[in-house]
């Protein structure tokens, strides 16, 4: 009888235990329970105080995590758009242009590109960690998530099917601002129209053409762009000139006039980046 007696003093301790903690009690809770012996103070202890508790180590962890990730993305985003400006420019200079510089212009696209890659990037992110810190409170809180991961999985079928060009749209934005295919203020040509770009978004390309006509392109629709102005672009002039004219004399006097404005820094701010060409007659 006695050694019956010592074995089920265990069991009634961890029948306690468990209606005061639950089946999984935490380290608080049973601690409480170890020094009041009090099913009920053990239970509103961990109510108010270790559930809180661990929600708010949750949220904390969030929020840290939150803020690594968008410092990692902005200094990857700083690396991606410097690396891809210094690849082009380095190509460009392997060419004849020897005095290409840097201006303001490209200095504010590469700004604009990295915000736009940065901001894009550091919110998908943020919306990840905070989406998952809520689904593991509101299993803390004692939520079944079942259901919820249903429904999400559902919901997102439905929007996917939906909203396909939209997706589409916003992909093709952002690996043309990280390939940097075109920026504000190239001269693009898209297919149907083309014209100078007013503005970039990861949705839509905003174009306005030669009679100033502004339009609307989806990303998503832009098969191919022929950037007719990115780092350089050629001016191609037609000089008219009579039939008596003697061809070789013009050519020079067209010649030396296009060399003396190349030189002259003053007058085109060394805008010319090549030496001007006389191709020859073009046509009758």
């Amino acid at each position: 009888m006695y050694q019956l007696a010592l074995a089920s003093l265990p069991a009634q301790t961890d029948d306690g235990l468990r209606d005061a903690c639950g089946n999984d009690p935490t380290q608080f809770c049973e601690w409480v329970y170890d020094q009041t012996s009090n099913e009920t103070l053990a239970s509103i202890t961990a109510w108010a105080v270790d559930r809180p508790l661990r929600i708010v180590i949750i949220v904390l962890a969030a929020w840290v995590l939150s803020r690594v990730l968008g410092r990692a993305i902005e200094h990857f985003g700083e690396r991606l758009t410097d690396d891809k400006k210094n690849e082009t420019l380095q190509e460009f200079r392997h060419g004849r242009a020897g005095r290409f510089m840097i201006d303001e212009q490209s200095e504010q696209r590469t700004i604009a590109r990295t915000e736009t890659l940065t901001s894009v990037l550091s919110s998908a992110a943020s919306m990840t960690v905070w989406s998952i810190a809520a689904l593991v409170v509101l299993g803390e809180v004692g939520i079944s998530l079942a259901p919820l991961i249903a429904g999400a999985g559902i919901a997102g079928v439905a929007i996917g099917f939906g909203a396909q060009t939209v997706v589409r749209d916003f992909l093709t934005g952002f690996f043309m601002l990280v390939e940097d295919q075109y920026g504000v203020g190239d001269v693009i040509d898209v297919g149907e129209v083309s014209g100078t770009v007013e503005r970039v978004t990861l949705r839509t390309t905003v174009l306005r053409d030669v009679t100033g006509n502004v339009w609307h392109v989806p990303n998503g629709e832009i098969s191919r762009v022929g950037n007719m102005s990115q780092l350089w672009s050629r001016a191609v002039l037609d000089i008219d000139v009579a039939y008596d004219t003697d061809l070789r004399y013009a050519q020079g006097i067209i010649q030396r006039v296009a060399d003396e404005v190349w030189q002259d820094e003053e007058f085109d701010g060394g805008d010319i980046i090549d030496p001007p060409e006389v191709w020859g007659i073009e046509n009758m």
